[in-house]
């Protein structure tokens, strides 16, 4: 009895030794986390805030395609230098056929599956998930973006303005297959860079336009603190989880969901929830320029919007190679 007696308190004093063992590590684990934050959180003079939340809805774009716009809706028309971000979702034979473009550039991020391009200039290729294309525009192209294989295809494509002195200059290209995109990763933030630098990480791409575009994964827990230029228009576009930007007080941003950040020298974000996030970080450096749009023409006058629609339909200007090209279908 009284051996057994001895053991019950052995046993509850090491439990009680284990129960405050835990609570320490515990109270250790939220102290850390606590001192994380208030660093990172002082790590910038100026932090930008969340200002506006948009959420992105389907609609039907193409021919039979369906997209979640965010930036070129009525609530966000436009966010100098950016004209237009779409998260598209596309299955055979839904896509966007031939099509024009000048006076900008096309910025494709592929998600899930494959999309194929081809223009009247002659150039085409595909890109897989993880994949980059940044198509300059400039004097004019048609080209076309349709499915590569079958099932479901995802990616973001997002239109960067370029300045007067871009906008009739030859078209160009930069593809990027996802295993040359440069990746930075830190305390539980993995961060593929897109255009710009992150966490002591440049991407190749040459931007005729300033542009920081990132992909940042988050795990459970963590922090993430990125430098934006003063002065810089920026937003981020959640895929995944709920992030919380900016502040620790705002509610966090559920997936499919725009927020436009207030100008500061960089924002923080956190993931509090159990599970991972994902959200794309965009900025760029405003034009301040007059800004027409008709459809996929982007100039700085009315009067050059409607030379622009002139050329494309009279071959000509840029537009010379449309006389007599048609993409060719694709077979799966």
């Amino acid at each position: 009895m009284v051996l057994g007696f001895i053991k019950q308190c052995s046993l509850f004093g090491a439990s009680n030794l284990q129960r405050q063992a835990s609570a320490s590590i515990s109270r250790q684990q939220i102290l850390a986390r606590s001192i994380q934050r208030s660093a990172a959180a002082m790590a910038f003079i100026n932090p930008r805030q969340v200002v506006k939340r948009i959420v992105a809805h389907e609609q039907p774009e193409g021919d039979g395609a369906v997209v979640r716009r965010s930036i070129g809706r009525p609530e966000l028309r436009q966010l100098d230098p950016f004209l237009m971000l779409d998260y598209f979702t596309v299955s055979p034979p839904a896509g966007f056929p031939d099509h024009p473009h000048r006076g900008f550039e096309t910025v494709t991020y592929m998600l899930e599956g494959a999309f194929t391009h081809q223009d009247f200039a002659g150039h085409t290729g595909t890109i897989q998930a993880g994949d980059l294309q940044w198509m300059t525009a400039g004097r004019g192209i048609v080209h076309c973006e349709m499915p590569a294989s079958t099932g479901v295809q995802r990616g973001l494509q997002l239109w960067i303005n370029l300045s007067s002195k871009f906008k009739m200059i030859e078209p160009n290209y930069q593809e990027l297959e996802s295993g040359n995109i440069p990746v930075a990763e830190k305390d539980g933030t993995t961060v593929k860079v897109i255009a710009g630098e992150s966490l002591g990480i440049s991407s190749p791409v040459y931007t005729r336009t300033p542009t920081m575009y990132l992909d940042v994964t988050m795990q459970p827990g963590a922090s993430f603190a990125q430098e934006i230029s003063e002065g810089w228009n920026s937003f981020a576009y959640t895929l995944e989880g709920r992030p919380t930007f900016g502040s620790k007080g705002t509610p966090p941003i559920e997936a499919h969901t725009t927020v436009e950040l207030s100008h500061g020298d960089g924002v923080m974000v956190w993931n509090d929830s159990d599970k991972a996030c994902r959200f794309v970080l965009i900025a760029g450096q405003p034009l301040n320029e007059p800004v027409f749009q008709h459809g996929p023409f982007v100039m700085n006058t009315r009067e050059e919007i409607i030379e622009a629609i002139r050329d494309y339909k009279g071959f000509r200007n840029g537009f010379e190679r449309a006389a007599h090209w048609q993409s060719h279908p694709l077979d799966f």
